[in-house]
């Protein structure tokens, strides 16, 4: 296979255009241009024509999930069912988690910590975090430390509850739908219930 025209892309700066003399055009990157020596006119086995395109689908794989990653921080379970998606294989895969780690655009830990602030500062409980973490696929043995960075919750249940009140003296059915509310937002009932004995609900209610 012949290479009809060697050019840089318009597009994407670093990625190179090899057009074959099929008229497929193959995207690749600075590294493929070194490493395979290519240039117009060159003649490609068919080793080596496979051998460039296994290349350039991995380069390919990497640069977008560094794009992805520079847009939005996720987990190394994210990004590998993201590369799924991508049909990436599971040696690829691991590759590239293992590359964007060490180039520190994949860190489970910061991450953790990040999806505990978020939701925290939201006004979500603890159960509510810890359903967050596992819905983003972070290990288990970073949930601990992450949750310390959570706020107050008898401070985000406060800000709730009076603003949900307004200065009312609730009865039981508005008792009711307040810790509700607060059961959804992932809040545990001691915290509920201490924080409605602060706004005048009594052990019995």
């Amino acid at each position: 296979m012949r290479i009809e025209e060697l050019k840089p892309s318009k597009r994407v700066q670093g990625r190179w255009l090899v057009v074959l003399e099929d008229g497929s055009i193959l995207r690749v990157g600075e590294g493929e241009v070194i490493d395979f020596a290519l240039y117009a006119g060159k003649e490609l086995t068919d080793e080596e024509g496979k051998a460039l395109a296994d290349s350039a689908r991995r380069t390919g794989l990497k640069e977008k999930a560094l794009d992805l990653l520079t847009r939005k921080p996720m987990s190394r379970k994210e990004l590998e069912r993201k590369l799924g998606e991508w049909e990436a294989g599971e040696e690829e895969t691991a590759a590239i988690c293992v590359r964007m780690e060490e180039l520190g655009f994949l860190n489970d830990a910061a991450y953790a910590v990040q999806v505990v602030r978020h939701y925290s500062t939201k006004g979500c409980g603890e159960h509510k975090l810890r359903d967050e973490l596992y819905r983003r696929g972070v290990p288990r043995d970073l949930w601990e430390d992450a949750l310390v960075q959570a706020t107050d919750p008898a401070e985000a249940i406060d800000a709730f509850v009076q603003k949900k009140l307004a200065g009312k003296v609730p009865d039981r059915k508005e008792l009711k739908k307040v810790s509700d509310a607060l059961m959804r937002r992932g809040y545990g009932w001691e915290d509920i219930s201490a924080a409605l004995r602060r706004f005048g609900a009594d052990e019995e209610d």
